[in-house]
């Protein structure tokens, strides 16, 4: 299967767009500080997905699916700040931790299934 296939990778892609949008509203000063913070935690998770997927060992795309799973809940925590600042209404910060929370139960469920078929070939 293609990376581009795979629906924990679409799904942080998705989540990327929706925060890039939300850091172009955002003021300059905003931008630098809790902005850049936000963007890097959200594209981290796209970025070990695709990371872990092209590793040859498993092991070693188990450990970038697992960075994955500690940038989401980074994310969670930054989009957690803005919306207590005051920086995104209470239905945008509800729809992005819904949707992360969903993002984080298939990233579980992918690596159950990537962990479970590494068992089976080494039976």
């Amino acid at each position: 299967m293609e990376l581009g296939k795979l629906e924990v990778y679409k799904l942080s892609l998705k989540l990327s767009d929706k925060i890039w949008q939300i850091y172009m509203d955002l003021s300059n000063d905003l931008k630098y500080n809790i902005g850049s913070q936000v963007i890097r935690s959200i594209d981290s998770i796209g970025a070990n997905i695709a990371e872990g997927y092209g590793r040859f060992h498993y092991k070693d795309s188990v450990k970038f699916y697992y960075n994955a799973r500690g940038s989401l809940w980074e994310s969670k925590h930054w989009i957690h700040l803005l919306y207590k600042r005051s920086l995104i209404e209470k239905n945008e910060y509800d729809h992005i931790i819904k949707s992360l929370e969903i993002l984080g139960k298939r990233l579980n469920g992918f690596i159950k299934s990537i962990k479970n078929k590494n068992d089976t070939n080494n039976k």
